[in-house]
């Protein structure tokens, strides 16, 4: 018998433990006044901190949220295909939850996004079928980590703190119960704390 995916996640998040600002929008994806405050050391320290970034990328499938994917709701726009242009970063299938189905859409570059609506559990057997013998990564945002976590399917979690105070926003492990999180890794620099956590109950 096959030994199941390993669930991984990779959240940037504020000290006080927000993803992103308020109101979200296609002008401010990450909310207002957010702007690049949580992820600069992705760009600013990108060599320091390269193992880090492809660990976040390496996993052979993915699952994120529909606000991760599109800053709309109710019925798709049809000629929204993502925020990252025509060669998404993922380079493997991507599962979207959404309460509006949606045909597949296959980019550049390996990465095709199938939207599923039928709940957090059928979008991860349909990950971990994907993804083989590699992880599946909850990509987020906020609100479907939180779901996963709740539900006891995230197996590890790499949280990349920044030492910056947004007040309001997306909370991470807002309503997720009594978890386990046992310490096994951390590093950082002056704009980052990495932090992993081996996730039980």
């Amino acid at each position: 018998m096959r030994q199941l995916s390993k669930v991984t996640c990779d959240m940037s998040m504020s000290l006080d433990g927000f993803t992103a600002g308020p109101r979200q929008s296609l002008d401010q994806p990450f909310g207002e006044g957010v702007d690049d405050r949580l992820h600069r050391w992705m760009f600013e320290q990108a060599e320091v901190h390269a193992d880090v970034i492809e660990a976040g990328t390496e996993a052979g499938a993915f699952i994120m949220g529909r606000n991760m994917f599109a800053p709309g709701r109710g019925e798709w726009d049809l000629d929204w295909n993502g925020w990252w242009g025509e060669e998404p970063p993922y380079h493997a299938p991507v599962f979207v939850l959404t309460h509006h189905p949606r045909e597949s859409v296959t980019m550049k570059g390996g990465t095709t996004f199938h939207f599923v609506t039928d709940g957090i559990e059928s979008a991860l057997a349909r990950a971990r079928e994907a993804a083989g013998e590699r992880t599946v990564s909850i990509a987020g945002g906020a609100h479907t980590v939180n779901q996963y976590l709740a539900a006891g399917l995230i197996d590890e979690l790499r949280l990349h703190i920044a030492p910056v105070i947004l007040g309001q926003g997306e909370r991470l492990l807002k309503d997720v119960g009594d978890l386990n999180l046992e310490p096994v890794h951390v590093a950082g620099t002056d704009l980052v704390t990495h932090v992993t956590y081996r996730v039980g109950r």
